[in-house]
Order: structure tokens, then sequence, then C-alpha cells
């Protein structure tokens, strides 16, 4: 009769064991599922309030475009390779006939020139 309390208390030492192990997973299991915790925005700086010398001292520091470039759309996009498309949108183009002035840099040239076929360039 001894033996079998013993061997009655090892299994229910292995059933909590075994339990205990299935709680653990099921809590692994579930930590992923949980939404991440909502991080608070950070506080707002004070802002000075602009007056009117520091509007005119801020517009003249502003270094104006020296050169510009007008560029027109003349032909479809339909039957252009999709980076053409990409490249007419890029330069801000929607339409035939939609006009846009664009800062003369060697980046909107290199643009023009890829997509030179599509377009009408007025200096």
């Amino acid at each position: 009769m001894a033996e079998t309390n013993k061997t009655e208390k090892k299994t229910s030492a292995k059933k909590t064991a075994a339990q205990q192990g299935a709680a653990k997973t099921k809590a692994t299991m579930a930590s992923p599922r949980k939404s991440p915790a909502r991080k608070t925005a950070p506080a707002k700086k004070a802002v000075p309030k602009k007056t009117a010398a520091t509007r005119k001292a801020a517009s003249a520091s502003k270094p104006k475009p020296e050169k510009t470039v007008k560029v027109t759309l003349v032909k479809s996009v339909i039957g252009t390779r999709a980076s053409h498309r990409a490249t007419v949108r890029g330069l801000g183009l929607r339409r035939i006939r939609h006009s846009v002035e664009l800062e003369d840099t060697p980046a909107v040239r290199g643009m023009i020139n890829k997509v030179g076929y599509l377009l009408r360039v007025e200096a």
C-alpha cells in the first residue's frame, strides 16, 4: 500500500509539472499575439512666435532659384516603359499639354534627357 501512495504522488507531481509546462507554452504563445504597448507622443517644444522682422529675415535668407525650365508633356505615356512613366510623374506632369516649371538642376536635366521624346522643353 505504501508503494501505491508513492506512485500516486509521483504521477500527481508529474501532472502538475506537465500542467505547468503547458501553461508556460500557452503564455509564450499568447505573448506575440498581444498588441504592443502604445507609446505616448513626445512633448512639443515651445516655438517662438514669428514677427514681421523675423519673417523678412527668413525670406531674405532663402536662396531663390536662379534658373528654371518649363517642361510640357507633348506625347502620351501609353505604351512607354514603366520607368519612363514614373519619370514623367516624377517631373510633376499629369496629362498631355500639362506644363510645369522646375529648377534647372542636374537631376532634373537627367530626367528630361531620359524622357525627352515625350516632352517639349523651354528655358
